[in-house]
């Protein structure tokens, strides 16, 4: 059962990350975003939301896989890592609170890659979050440089 997913969870999972992607989408990054500086490594803004779809995606199903394991650790590491996401963007776009969302991100990267270690029994899972903990990574980053070429 390491790599299996039931069925049952893959619904549950799915409203917990749309629920996640909604405060995205309920916070943009509008006229503000637009007017501060940004690192010369942002990528067009087209790539977000594509980006996210297609990571939102692979969150889902992931932690499809770890509902269906009895591992509770895992599975509050999941919840937690969505409530870390979905906060980062009520402070970075929401608030324009720069700092405290670059050390949301850090707790964000933390959390992924806890639960990518932790999940090493389904290697499945692991490989689907891989990707998510690579781009908030990247994203932290960004996320920093804003902070830096910003005057705050």
């Amino acid at each position: 059962m390491q790599n299996r997913l039931k069925l049952k969870t893959l619904p549950f999972c799915f409203l917990a990350v749309g629920a996640v992607a909604l405060s995205g989408m309920a916070f943009k990054p509008g006229a503000w975003y637009a007017s501060i500086a940004k690192p010369f490594w942002t990528p067009p803004n087209l790539v977000f939301p594509v980006a996210w779809t297609i990571l939102y995606i692979l969150i889902a199903v992931a932690g499809a896989i770890l509902f269906s394991q009895p591992d509770r650790t895992q599975k509050l590491l999941w919840v937690m890592q969505l409530g870390f996401n979905g906060l980062w963007s009520w402070l970075f776009f929401g608030r324009h609170w720069v700092l405290p969302g670059f050390l949301d991100m850090l707790l964000l990267l933390a959390t992924i890659a806890w639960l990518v270690r932790r999940v090493s029994d389904s290697r499945i899972a692991a490989w689907l979050l891989a990707p998510y903990l690579v781009w908030v990574a990247y994203a932290s980053t960004l996320n920093l440089g804003i902070y830096l070429l910003n005057p705050h």
